[in-house]
Order: structure tokens, then sequence, then C-alpha cells
């Protein structure tokens, strides 16, 4: 593989499950996009901006569970603060966000 990583630099990406618990719209993005507030548990809560805005609606994102990266810095967009990844999978343009097949706590560590 081209872009090959040693398995010490895959362990320093900290990635967590947590649950949506607020998303509004995102006027100032460059591209449509959503703010996403949250809940990893043990960790607090993290906000996101998301630009999944074609296949998701803010009902269909609330109380769902999400994988994040957790430990990237602060990412300034625009007027708000990215404090997480959330991960998606791309299909043509749009993302495709992934999560556990089952709920599990805020916080708990994808590994």
């Amino acid at each position: 593989m081209e872009h090959s990583i040693h398995f010490d630099d895959f362990t320093k990406v900290d990635f967590r499950v947590g649950t949506i618990i607020d998303v509004q719209d995102f006027p100032k993005a460059r591209q449509a996009a959503y703010q996403l507030t949250i809940d990893f548990g043990p960790l607090g809560i993290m906000k996101s901006s998301a630009q999944i805005t074609s296949l998701y609606s803010k009902s269909d994102l609330l109380n769902r569970q999400i994988i994040a990266v957790v430990n990237f810095p602060v990412k300034q967009i625009a007027n708000f603060k990215s404090e997480c990844l959330v991960l998606g999978a791309v299909k043509e343009k749009d993302v495709i966000l992934l999560q556990p097949e089952m709920n599990v706590k805020n916080g708990t560590v994808v590994s």
C-alpha cells in the first residue's frame, strides 16, 4: 500500500462512540453542513461540523450514535470551533456516517 503507517501511528488516534444530542444548521459554512453537539460520556460534550445534509435531516441525526476521532486539535470553521471529526464513508459526494451496530456506552473506545 502506498500510504502505509506504523501501528504506533494508528494507536495515537482516539476513536470513540458518541451520541448526537443537538443538531443546528450551519449557514456560515462554505458548503451545506450541520453543527453537531455530541455526548462522549466521560470525555464530555464536543462539537463538530459535518457536511452530511444531503442524506440526513436534523431529526435523523438526533440521538444517533456515531464514531468520531476525539484527539485532533480544535479546528476553526467560520465562527464555529469543531472539536472532533465525525467519521463517514464517502459515496460519490455524499457522506454515510459510521456507527456501531448496537448501542454502546458513550465514550466507548473503537479499536
